[in-house]
């Protein structure tokens, strides 16, 4: 049980299609950190008006691929559970296939030990185990989902204007048990407060679920996921269209929740990565 748990919770806790032409010769790109929860940003080539553009894959989930400066660029999420050491794209282009290698170093986060006093929310009877299980499926598959797009904003602001209070990748322990890494960030805000779209985009889904409340998922194009979670109030449903900086909810404590908070994540090629590492400083001071 505890090992299901694990993997449930890791869920509350984002990609630019094989590059259409993007709108400038210089993309917003995340800060480069490859590392178990960061991103890889790979050259492929210089890019020429006769070539087809590049088109990637980190395993089986196709990887953004962006025009910057001149040059193909592959934005490589890479998931918490990523092992250090070398790892391959499959890069396809004109129709050759080649193999191209990097490297993932370690990364050691810290730890956060947080006392839950609903404690059906640690020990899960069968049914709510029932439950969490079907609901890690379906945001699974919400993870891994691709719709092409012209571009996709890479340069993400803040959802929610508040204190942070629980940073990407720290190892978690809940009433003393070891649980899954914390993978999104977390503000504190009071409940109510504006939950805003951090770039343009399409609700992809609108749900409630057992650990993350109500949640909200934001498809920014081509596997670049948003997603905010314990909230009190949604103001949009699934297909909607949004703009940055547009409400789409209201923050709350729904879910396995200690607080009014907003639970921030983002989703980069089905991977989990630290949402930090999208921001301008200017975001920042938001």
């Amino acid at each position: 049980m505890k090992k299901v748990l694990a993997s449930v919770a890791v869920l509350c806790a984002g990609v630019l299609s094989p590059a259409l032409h993007a709108s400038s010769a210089q993309a917003a790109l995340p800060r480069a950190a490859a590392v178990p929860g960061g991103v890889a940003l790979l050259p492929l080539g210089a890019v020429a008006a006769d070539a087809e553009r590049p088109r990637v894959w980190f395993g089986e989930q196709q990887v953004l691929v962006t025009e910057d400066t001149g040059q193909w660029l592959a934005v490589v999420g890479l998931a918490l559970d990523t092992p250090a050491g070398e790892h391959e794209l499959r890069v396809q282009t004109s129709g050759e296939t080649r193999r191209l290698r990097f490297r993932v170093d370690t990364r050691e986060y810290p730890e956060q030990r947080i006392t839950i006093k609903d404690s059906s929310k640690v020990q899960l009877s069968a049914s709510d185990l029932a439950r969490a299980e079907a609901e890690f499926a379906t945001i699974q598959q919400l993870k891994r989902h691709w719709r092409e797009a012209t571009d996709t904003d890479m340069a993400l602001i803040l959802p929610a204007r508040g204190r942070p209070t629980g940073r990407f990748g720290v190892r978690r322990f809940f009433n003393g048990e070891p649980r899954s890494p914390h993978a999104g960030f977390d503000i504190a805000v009071p409940r109510g407060a504006t939950v805003s779209a951090d770039a343009a985009g399409r609700v992809l889904a609108v749900d409630e679920f057992f650990f993350n409340g109500k949640t909200i998922f934001v498809d920014h194009g081509n596997g670049l996921i948003s997603m905010y979670c314990h909230l009190d109030r949604s103001s949009v449903q699934a297909g909607d269209t949004v703009v940055k900086g547009q409400q789409i909810g209201e923050a709350g404590m729904s879910g396995r929740a200690t607080g009014p908070h907003l639970h921030w994540s983002v989703i980069l090629n089905g991977a989990m990565v630290d949402p930090e590492l999208f921001l301008s400083d200017r975001s920042k001071r938001r």
